[in-house]
């Protein structure tokens, strides 16, 4: 179909390598990608679609991007690198981007401004589009200049709703959150749909691995009420920061800050191996043979893997299934429209 974002096209930036596909075709060969790797890596036959975000049909796939990347070229102007290169290619504009975030890339003239070459501006506006910010270099931008005051606003706030629950985030601007505006609502349900399907949460207890900034595990607290648990585990200091005022009125939630692997060997006789079920979203790498083995070594019977990589989920697959795990159900959403990736929700049985 025609791309929309020729800058994007063959040659141009990243972040838009599927924009001449129709959403429906790009769907339908995200699902294959995942069904073929699971046969490939994984030996198995999964039933696999590929589910479209609220909204996203409505809006041809665009206006999505609560969170987006820019950098200086040579001469100042502001772009994106090239697909797969370090050359920057100037742009005028970024269609992925939700309207609050090309609001505020207008308003502090982001893209007629001439900037240092090399300068890197992230731009962060909640899915609610109040309180974004812009950092240059890691630093606030605020009325046309760096704000460098210590107490200048570096996070913002998420609203994030699951079945009519609200929960409200804070989340450092500069970390990670999922860049999609539907997304954290959308994965969040899942995961806590797949653990309820068999039965209630109250009183389980439940590990959270690679937890972030608490998305999960608040949901999770909530669900398990004060009688239950939740051990969330995660590397990230600033990270771990974040969760902590997010589940600050939560006493079921404990926060382990360090290596995943590590804390798991640390607290293998402690209350992470208590575990009745074990939620985990690694990075794209995958959680590796080495963390499968140690959630085995749980007394958990459920594991809700959310990946954001087919090829690594369907090595870990694989690995849950040597270690005594069966394959339960799969869901694919599509929260990155007109690109190749797509966020998966797998579900492993003992």
């Amino acid at each position: 179909v025609p791309t929309v974002w020729p800058e994007a096209g063959p040659g141009g930036v990243g972040g838009g390598e599927l924009g001449h596909v129709s959403l429906a075709a790009q769907r339908l060969w995200k699902a294959e990608v995942l069904r073929e790797q699971m046969r490939r890596l994984a030996g198995l036959d999964v039933d696999a679609t590929v589910e479209a975000a609220a909204h996203d049909d409505a809006r041809d796939g665009l206006g999505w991007r609560t969170r987006i990347n820019l950098v200086a070229d040579e001469h100042g102007r502001i772009g994106m690198l090239r697909h797969r290169s370090h050359e920057v290619v100037a742009l005028q504009r970024m269609p992925l981007a939700t309207m609050a975030v090309t609001d505020m890339l207008a308003r502090e003239r982001v893209f007629s401004r001439r900037w240092q070459p090399g300068t890197r501006i992230e731009a962060v506006v909640p899915a609610s589009g109040i309180g974004g910010l812009l950092l240059v270099e890691g630093i606030p931008w605020r009325h046309g200049r760096v704000d460098r005051r210590p107490n200048a606003r570096r996070s913002v706030q998420e609203l994030v709703t699951v079945h009519r629950n609200e929960y409200d985030y804070r989340v450092a601007a500069a970390g990670f959150w999922q860049v999609h505006d539907q997304a954290p609502g959308l994965l969040a349900t899942a995961v806590l749909d797949e653990l309820t399907s068999r039965g209630s949460l109250t009183g389980a207890r439940v590990m959270d691995l690679y937890s972030g900034a608490g998305l999960f595990t608040t949901v999770l607290a909530d669900a398990v009420g004060p009688s239950g648990g939740v051990q969330a585990v995660e590397g990230s200091v600033q990270a771990v920061r974040d969760a902590r005022r997010n589940a600050f009125s939560l006493p079921q939630v404990s926060l382990h800050q360090g290596r995943v692997d590590q804390v798991l060997r640390d607290q293998s006789d402690g209350a992470l191996a208590q575990a009745d079920a074990v939620v985990l979203d690694p990075p794209r790498t995958g959680a590796g043979r080495d963390v499968v083995d140690l959630i085995a070594a749980t007394s958990a019977s459920t594991v809700v893997y959310v990946a954001c990589d087919p090829a690594a989920l369907a090595r870990d697959v694989a690995s849950f299934h040597a270690a005594g795990f069966a394959m339960g159900a799969v869901r694919g959403f599509d929260i990155f429209p007109h690109t190749h990736h797509a966020e998966y929700v797998a579900t492993l049985l003992r």
